[in-house]
């Protein structure tokens, strides 16, 4: 019998925080923000040359970030750049990337 990880929470915890945290990473576009962050600060239009959004919707994405309290803001004269406030946050996305791809291996229909 395989042995489960075993989990830091318990029933009784209160999950509002990694809930609201969970939430806030459920965007593909947040996602990829958080990513090209791990090379370090980035303007708002660097961020939109880089992924080749609208400007409008990664500044919408960057609101939800620095809601979250997942990247810090720096402003330098008429510039905004942006940083991840944590790098383990990229942590948790690969093992997020690596139980969907394990869990939808198999998954034909959605």
């Amino acid at each position: 019998m395989a042995k489960s990880p075993s989990c830091v929470c318990s029933h009784t915890d209160n999950l509002q925080s990694p809930a609201f945290m969970a939430k806030s990473l459920g965007d593909e576009n947040r996602l990829k923000i958080l990513l090209l962050l791990k090379d370090g600060k980035k303007s708002v239009s660097g961020i939109v040359d880089a992924l080749e959004l609208s400007q409008p919707l990664v500044s919408h994405h960057l609101k939800e970030l620095r809601r979250a309290l997942l990247v810090n803001v720096e402003r330098k004269g008429p510039f905004v750049y942006y940083e991840l406030a944590d790098p383990e946050i990229l942590s948790i996305i690969t093992d997020l990337n690596t139980v969907a791809l394990k869990l939808l291996k198999n998954r034909q229909t959605f």
